[in-house]
C-alpha cells in the first residue's frame, strides 16, 4: 500500500464511504482506487486528486497533505544523479538494491533522519489505519 493509498482508505472509512461510493464519485472504477492505493498503477494525477479532496471534503493542511502523499507515492520513482556527487549515485543504488530488505521500523527511521537533514516536516503519520470494519 502506498502513503497515499493508506491515507485515502482511511479517509474514506472514517466517513463509512466504499471504494465503490468513490469510484462513482470520481467515473472510475474501483478496481482502478484499489490499484492506486496498494501502488499498482502510477501515481494519480494532480486533477484526480483534487476531485478526490472534493468528493472527502478535505479543506487546508489535510487536502494538502493528500497532495503531498500523491507525489510521495510512485511505486516506481526515478532518481538522477549525474550530475550530482557520486556519494548521491552510491547512495540512491545502495538504497534501490537494498530497500527490501528493510522492515518498515528501518524505513521510517530512515526517513525521520532524512527530514531532519533536510528540515522538513510533513506530519505522515504511516501507522494510521482504517478502522477494522473498513478493511
Amino acid at each position: 500500500m502506498t502513503p497515499f493509498g493508506l491515507k485515502m482508505r482511511s479517509l474514506r472509512a472514517k466517513g463509512g464511504l466504499t471504494l465503490q461510493d468513490q469510484g462513482d464519485f470520481l467515473g472510475v472504477s474501483s478496481a482502478y482506487i484499489s490499484a492506486l492505493e496498494h501502488g499498482k498503477r502510477g501515481r494519480p494525477s494532480p486533477a484526480l486528486v483534487d476531485q478526490i479532496c472534493v468528493w472527502l471534503e478535505l479543506i487546508w493542511d489535510e487536502a494538502e497533505l493528500l497532495k503531498y502523499l500523491a507525489q510521495m507515492s510512485h511505486p516506481a520513482p526515478t532518481v538522477k544523479t549525474a550530475s550530482l556527487p557520486p556519494e548521491a549515485t552510491f547512495l540512491a543504488n545502495l538504497l534501490a538494491q537494498n530497500i527490501d530488505r528493510l522492515t518498515a521500523q528501518q524505513c521510517r527511521q530512515i526517513f525521520e533522519d532524512l527530514q531532519g537533514y533536510l528540515k522538513q516536516e510533513r506530519g505522515i503519520n504511516f501507522d494510521e489505519e482504517p478502522p477494522k470494519s473498513a478493511r
